[in-house]
């Protein structure tokens, strides 16, 4: 969803911990636990894998995976490590687990006081209103598909790899005008992506400021 952001945040010396709620449909589960465990290991994330994975297919019963979702993110903004900062799904990218797993992070979130704020990324959809842009060049895509490499199973399915590479392409294109402004300044990058920043304002959801990523002060 947000490789290259991520991949900056690690590099400005912020733990990353991958919390992989689902792997999919049982009999894939062995493989696609390994795939993750190697994944992160190339992306120097840190991983917490739900035990037992959330059902979360399109044939499972998606009210009960939203539910089990909403409590294990409870469990992680409750514990002693809790985060400064979630990323993750937007609750409009069209695949049916991205979709609830972020309407449950948008409802645990709203339910906290000083709750962090919400990096949303999109996939299969579009973000209406993205603030934030991470450009990046040729040597971090090689690093972004190589951990992608890792999943073998998914790539062999669907080639992720390309679809990052053709994004990242498109979005240094159109980032700056839909992040600053129609008649921006084009970007001085060959790649980028973007998220949506949002946090919790007195009971309502804010955007975040328009700007380019600094990972140090993220």
């Amino acid at each position: 969803g947000a490789p290259a952001t991520l991949m900056a945040l690690r590099d400005a010396g912020h733990e990353i911990t991958n919390l992989a709620l689902s792997l999919g449909r049982p009999d894939d589960h062995e493989r696609r636990r390994a795939e993750v465990e190697e994944a992160c290991r190339r992306a120097g994330f840190g991983l917490v894998i739900t035990e037992p994975p959330i059902a979360m297919s399109a044939a499972d019963d998606r009210e009960a995976a939203e539910e089990r979702v909403g409590w294990q993110l409870a469990m992680a903004l409750d514990g002693p490590d809790a985060p400064d900062l979630v990323v993750g799904p937007s609750p409009h990218d069209i695949h049916h687990a991205h979709e609830l797993t972020g309407r449950a992070i948008r409802d645990a979130l709203a339910d906290r006081e000083g709750a962090p704020s919400w990096w949303m990324w999109a996939i299969w959809g579009d973000l209406p209103f993205p603030t934030t842009v991470t450009t990046f060049d040729d040597r971090r895509a090689v690093e972004i598909a190589e951990a992608l490499s890792a999943h073998a199973g998914e790539m062999a399915r669907a080639d992720h790899r390309v679809h990052v590479d053709a994004r990242g392409r498109l979005t240094a294109i159109t980032a700056a005008e839909k992040v600053f402004g129609f008649g921006a300044p084009a970007l001085a990058a060959d790649r980028a992506e973007v998220i949506t920043e949002v946090g919790r304002r007195d009971g309502e959801w804010v955007l975040g400021a328009p700007r380019a990523l600094d990972a140090t002060q993220p």
